[in-house]
């Protein structure tokens, strides 16, 4: 991987079992370069967008790289309303 994945504190176990609410795909952190890439859209988006308002702090992505979903305070939202695409980013990087 290019960047590490970013530092945040859920148990590994729970990380194992975690996925997607609509289509059960596993999920795992966000890497760096990743979440940067949302953070870029998330600010170009403004607040008129269905995008949730606000930097992200950490991410979890599903592991056929098409969904997002935040993490705040340590605990993932995983809302498949508030989920963004990952083809809705501009220039995401490649896997």
């Amino acid at each position: 991987m290019p960047c590490d994945a970013i530092d945040v504190a859920i148990n590994p176990q729970l990380l194992d079992i975690l996925c997607c609410p609509s289509t059960k795909v596993p999920l795992r952190l966000l890497r760096a370069d990743e979440l940067e890439a949302v953070n870029r859209a998330l600010a170009s988006a403004g607040d008129h967008g269905a995008a949730p308002s606000g930097a992200w702090t950490a991410g979890l992505i599903t592991r056929d790289r098409r969904t997002l979903y935040r993490i705040d305070d340590d605990i993932p939202v995983l809302l498949a309303d508030a989920a963004l695409a990952v083809a809705d980013i501009a220039q995401f990087p490649a896997a």
